[in-house]
């Protein structure tokens, strides 16, 4: 199989912000073409899938300010440096619902946009566990909705739900759960 490693030969940093960094990178591709590449690097998020006790499962719909539209999504956050993902799970479905999660289960990760960026979403499937009180950041705006596994994939089916990690849960929460019960 052929090699497909590409070598950062040089960094530059166009841009360093709160959340994200730009740079602009010289790289050399496999077959030794001299290339530009740029990169958002971004510390990577978390998001969450809690369950209630009735099936239903925690989502905020909050204004995203670059798509200019509030999205319908499963709790998440940014990590903070050298945070586990768990930890970041477990800090954020507190923060966002106001509820621990227990029993958490990891799904995998998701690449959002492996073309430019460098994020990696760490996925988790979690309980509903003890009410701890609602701790939303200075900032976040945002309302707390449930819905059922099916109620959530006839809404990705419709179009109201367009956010990637929401989109990519609940059909690999669909289908563990179907093949646990299969």
């Amino acid at each position: 199989m052929k090699d497909l490693k590409e070598k950062t030969i040089h960094k530059e940093y166009k841009f360093k912000g709160i959340v994200v960094n730009l740079r602009t990178d010289d790289a050399e591709t496999a077959d030794g073409m001299k290339v530009k590449r740029e990169v958002v690097e971004h510390p990577g998020g978390v998001a969450i899938a809690m369950e209630d006790e009735e099936g239903r499962f925690w989502l905020v719909r909050q204004w995203r300010y670059a798509q200019e539209r509030a999205l319908l999504e499963f709790p998440a956050g940014k990590k903070e440096p050298g945070e586990e993902p768990l930890k970041t799970g477990m800090r954020e479905i507190v923060e966002e619902t106001g509820y621990a999660g227990k029993d958490y289960v990891f799904l995998g990760e998701l690449v959002p946009t492996g073309a430019y960026d460098s994020e990696v979403i760490h996925l988790y499937y979690a309980v509903q566990g003890e009410y701890l009180g609602q701790h939303l950041d200075a900032d976040e705006n945002l309302h707390i909705e449930k819905y059922t596994l099916d109620e959530l994939t006839e809404m990705i089916m419709r179009g109201e739900i367009i956010d990637a990690k929401t989109i990519a849960m609940t059909f690999m929460i669909k289908e563990r759960k179907r093949r646990q019960h299969g």
